[in-house]
């Protein structure tokens, strides 16, 4: 005997995302929409968004996962909030309203940081309060929560902002370890390692993403390659009455 799902129910949502298309995505699943935040439309390797704060930030590792979990945190929630009240936002006020949440959930993101974690709330400084106008919070309001059910909407939200995470610890790691020789404060390469202030400094944060875009794409070519499998080319029949001299 078969459950029907009632309508509105989580249940019924995830069938009707195995279904078909969301609004303003080709995903058809949950999953999809993960992927897609980590790989295919990554905010910093792909889209390459919100550049000045990620070089800001990454500087050290710590530093880069506190604004990272910041942005997950927001963009998710934002993006609920935004499904939620799509239908209630007038057309013509939704890009004030879109800020009016995302200032919101960014205001109670500092005073919780500033309340438990003030070191890492100093260290962010002016950049933690500028996620409001993050393009990828707004475009992921604008583009795909205001279209679609609050659960693909946070799943969407939670996906781009697990690849602005990725994105962030991964340049960061490279700059701390290879400029200071450390890896979230710890020392790698010992106390002999000769620093190389330029990878810290902000021209070497745009060095380092810039190549890190490079072989992001490079990776990305070679997983499409390899997802289309090998391409065999089939010979052409022999045209009629063609005569064989073998």
């Amino acid at each position: 005997m078969t459950h029907t799902p009632q309508p509105g129910s989580l249940a019924a949502q995830v069938l009707e995302a195995e279904r078909e298309p969301f609004r303003g995505s080709k995903q058809t699943t949950l999953r999809g929409l993960i992927a897609d935040g980590i790989f295919s439309k990554n905010p910093v390797f792909v889209l390459a968004l919100s550049l000045c704060p990620a070089v800001a930030v990454t500087s050290e590792v710590t530093t880069a996962l506190a604004m990272g979990l910041a942005v997950v945190f927001v963009l998710t929630f934002s993006n609920l909030c935004t499904s939620l009240l799509r239908r209630f936002i007038h057309p013509k006020v939704r890009l004030p309203a879109y800020i009016a949440i995302i200032a919101t959930l960014v205001t109670m993101t500092q005073l919780l940081m500033s309340a438990y974690f003030p070191d890492l709330y100093q260290a962010l400084g002016v950049y933690l309060a500028l996620v409001v106008v993050f393009a990828i919070i707004l475009a992921r309001a604008e583009v795909f929560a205001s279209k679609n059910s609050p659960l693909p909407a946070a799943v969407d939200g939670f996906g781009m902002g697990l690849g602005f995470l990725l994105a962030l610890v991964v340049t960061a790691a490279v700059r701390e370890l290879f400029g200071v020789g450390r890896l979230a404060g710890y020392p790698v390469f010992g106390a002999d390692y000769p620093p190389i202030l330029m990878i810290v400094l902000a021209p070497g944060g745009f060095i380092t993403i810039g190549l890190l875009i490079a072989l992001f794409r490079v990776v990305g070519q070679w997983r499409e390659r390899r997802r289309a499998g090998p391409t065999t080319d089939v010979p052409a029949p022999a045209a009629t009455g063609e005569v064989s001299h073998a």
